[in-house]
């Protein structure tokens, strides 16, 4: 069964209990990994943007009680550098997020 909350002008779907696919500005995503439930839909409902569509990953990261979102891609996707490769995340998370932050990786699926 599909549950569907509105939030402001913007919404999204959860699919059941098993699974966490979210609709954010009309793209579908599923949440991967939620390290400390470092996820919250309605903080990512007000940082993110049109800017992460083309992306196929993005990060979400606590610092200072604040949201960050930095968008990642599979090597095959036309934003590919190496500075978003999804591949190296974790030396990202390790580099340039607190120590033991709350995070989450939601990935853009396959249309």
């Amino acid at each position: 069964m599909n549950n569907i909350l509105i939030l402001t002008d913007k919404c999204y779907n959860i699919f059941g209990d098993d699974m966490k696919k979210y609709i954010f500005n009309d793209v579908e995503y599923e949440l991967i990994k939620d390290y400390r439930n470092g996820f919250d839909s309605s903080e990512v409902i007000n940082k993110i943007t049109e800017y992460f569509e083309p992306y196929d990953y993005i990060l979400g990261d606590w610092s200072y009680g604040k949201l960050r979102l930095k968008g990642f891609c599979e090597k095959g996707n036309k934003l590919f550098k190496p500075l978003n490769d999804i591949d190296l995340v974790g030396q990202y998370i390790q580099d340039n997020c607190a120590h033991e932050c709350r995070h989450f990786i939601l990935k853009k699926s396959k249309e």
